[in-house]
C-alpha cells in the first residue's frame, strides 16, 4: 500500500482582534486512507503574546496513512480560539487547508473565518460575549452549504509540514 508521512507543527496565528489564542485541530481523510500513527485532533496551548500579535503555538504534528488510492487525500481543519481572562472560551475562526500532494517541506497559511449571524447576534456578542458557531463541524470543508453562510474573514494560521511520499510509484504517481 502506498504511504504518507505528514511530520510538521502549526507555527502560530496572526491578524486576530485579540490575543490569547489557541487552536483545536483535526485531519480528515477520505475512507480509502487509514491511519497508522498520530493523533487525528489535538489542541494547541493557550499564548498570550507580550510583543506583537502573532501567538505561537509550535504544536507538532506527525501523522502516517496508508492507502490504495488517491481519492480523499487528507485535509488539515482548525478552529481558532480566544480565551479571555475569565477562562471563557470565544470561537474565532474556522479554516481548513489541504495536505499538499508534492514530497518536500511546505509553509502554509490557512486563512480563517467565522459566521456572521444576524444584526442581533452581533450585538450581543460585543456585550454578552460567544457568538454564531457551526452545528456541524463537516461544514468547514463541505462546499455547497458553506457558501450559503454569512461569513467574516479573521487571521491566519501558519503551518509547516513535511510529506513524504512511499510506494506511491507503484499506483502509478509519479513523486
Amino acid at each position: 500500500m502506498a504511504e504518507l508521512h505528514i511530520i510538521g507543527q502549526i507555527i502560530g496565528a496572526t491578524g486576530f482582534p485579540q490575543n490569547s489564542l489557541f487552536c483545536k485541530w483535526g485531519v480528515h481523510a477520505g475512507g480509502a486512507w487509514r491511519l497508522l500513527s498520530g493523533l487525528k485532533e489535538g489542541q494547541t496551548q493557550v499564548d498570550m503574546p507580550q510583543t506583537g500579535d502573532m501567538a505561537y503555538w509550535s504544536h507538532p504534528i506527525d501523522l502516517h496513512y496508508t492507502t490504495k488510492g488517491l481519492q480523499g487525500w487528507p485535509r488539515l481543519h482548525l478552529q481558532v480560539w480566544h480565551q479571555d481572562s475569565f477562562g471563557r472560551c470565544q470561537l474565532y475562526g474556522y479554516g481548513y487547508i489541504h495536505v499538499p500532494s508534492s514530497p518536500g517541506q511546505h509553509r502554509l497559511q490557512c486563512v480563517t473565518w467565522r459566521p456572521l449571524g444576524s444584526w442581533q447576534d452581533q450585538l450581543a456578542e460585543m456585550f454578552v460575549g460567544g457568538g454564531p458557531q457551526l452545528r456541524s463541524p463537516d461544514l468547514i470543508y463541505s462546499g455547497a452549504d458553506r457558501y450559503r453562510l454569512h461569513t467574516v474573514g479573521m487571521g491566519t494560521v501558519e503551518l509547516e509540514l513535511c510529506v513524504i511520499l512511499r510506494h506511491f510509484d507503484r499506483y502509478g504517481v509519479e513523486s
